[in-house]
């Protein structure tokens, strides 16, 4: 099978390394791929925004099968025009991408199919939006409706934070993502992340993951693309992991089915865990930077034929195994990440890769010969380990072989199943 790989970050990097393995795959192509990704993949310069390119070159090399890892080409419509031509393609239609695409389109969704998630209200003016925050009170969550690049969420503990970030949002912080804001009730509990495969009609539960977002150790400083990962998450026990399957997956992909878009691809649903069980907080129809890292380095069966089935609508049946071992990933990122960063900054060495240790590059490029930090998030350290305390000693092993005067990263990954280990 010839593959195109779609993206650039650590996400892809990691997709790559996993496809490379599979003795289905003939040739992988990337684009626009990175420095790590070229050790896997034949480079391809395509402006990944014009669609009629990536269709053409997908016929000139004759590519079986494209694998999209970020949410901006699927919600701009790129598996429409692939499928249209005939090429299989992983991810879903624009339709169907409205999951990710618009927060309002999902909480409308929830409502309609009784999925379990906060209570919410939908504004494209700030004023109404206002008055119902001060009438709510806080705290309580402000989210642009569309793509914002993991920014455009506000956790607001006071309501001069909510009715700054209601501001922020309609000022065009964001652009158009911010034309409409989702301003919903905070959930109280332990988040984490639950991945499942879909053809349109069959569900194949993958493994959870909990992301650390803030920027700073403890949970501290403003949210963040993710600092880093680790999997399983010790709160997704079977009973919740069962309860996720009935209550939120399975009358998802009902109701796309039902609405007339069905969703091919993977879910990655942001839950959070309460006192009542799970809640959704969100969908994204990609896998998750960087809990694909750590998914990708605990996925024992081979990645391909899975992806291939949930393109292709013959899923059922299909089976998947993990290492029993725990993964865990830090993001080594360029001080001053979130905010404004100097790029370029030169990256003198990585650790050697072993058979529980790799480095995925998740912002990086190769100026003058030099491997160089071009991102906010640059590296992804990842490890095994027989458990999550044991994988985060490995990876933190593995950030100590990083020679990089401009990069920063959290000492806390995993704390949460840590401090669960050691109780």
């Amino acid at each position: 099978m010839k593959v195109l790989l779609i993206g650039s970050g650590g996400r892809e990097h990691a997709l790559a390394w996993k496809i490379a393995q599979s003795p289905r795959l003939t040739a992988l192509y990337a684009a626009p791929g990175n420095p790590g990704i070229a050790e896997e993949a034949t480079i391809v310069a395509l402006d990944i925004d014009d669609h009629a390119a990536i269709v053409d070159f997908c016929r000139n090399e004759t590519i079986d099968f494209v694998v999209v890892g970020p949410e901006a080409p699927l919600v701009a419509g790129l598996a429409d025009a692939l499928r249209a031509t005939g090429i299989a393609i992983f991810g879903p239609s624009a339709a169907a991408a409205q999951l990710e695409g618009s927060k309002g389109f999902t909480k409308d969704l929830c409502a309609k199919y009784d999925i379990p998630t906060g209570a919410y209200r939908r504004f494209n003016e700030a004023e109404p939006a206002k008055a119902y925050i001060r009438q709510q009170g806080a705290p309580i969550v402000i989210k642009a409706d569309g793509l914002a690049a993991g920014k455009g969420v506000t956790v607001a503990m006071t309501l001069d934070e909510a009715l700054a970030a209601v501001d922020e949002c309609f000022s065009g912080a964001f652009g158009a993502a911010g034309a409409e804001v989702v301003v919903e009730a905070y959930l109280d509990g332990e988040e984490a992340s639950f991945f499942c495969l879909s053809d349109g009609r069959t569900v194949l539960p993958l493994a959870s993951a909990q992301d650390h977002k803030r920027v700073g150790d403890g949970d501290t400083g403003p949210n963040t693309g993710g600092m880093g990962a680790y999997s399983p998450a010790p709160v997704m026990t079977a009973e919740m992991v069962e309860r996720t399957m009935q209550e939120i997956i399975e009358p998802t992909v009902r109701g796309m089915a039902e609405s007339g878009y069905p969703f091919t691809g993977v879910f990655f649903a942001g839950l959070m865990i309460t006192a009542k069980g799970p809640e959704l907080i969100e969908y994204n129809v990609r896998f998750g930077d960087p809990e694909c890292q750590v998914l990708m380095m605990r996925l024992k069966s081979d990645l391909l034929p899975l992806l291939y089935a949930a393109a292709t609508g013959t899923l059922d049946g299909m089976r998947i195994e993990w290492h029993d071992e725990a993964a865990l990933t830090v993001v080594m990122a360029s001080r001053g990440y979130p905010g404004t960063y100097e790029k370029s900054t030169p990256i003198a060495a990585l650790p050697e890769a072993s058979a529980t240790t790799k480095v995925f590059h998740a912002g990086t490029a190769i100026k003058d010969g030099r491997l160089v930090a071009t991102g906010g998030r640059v590296l992804n350290v990842t490890a095994m380990g027989s458990t999550v305390s044991d994988a985060k000693d490995a990876a933190y092993q593995g950030v100590n072989g990083v020679s990089w005067e401009n990069g920063f990263y959290r000492r806390d990954i995993g704390w949460r199943a840590v401090a669960r280990e050691k109780a």
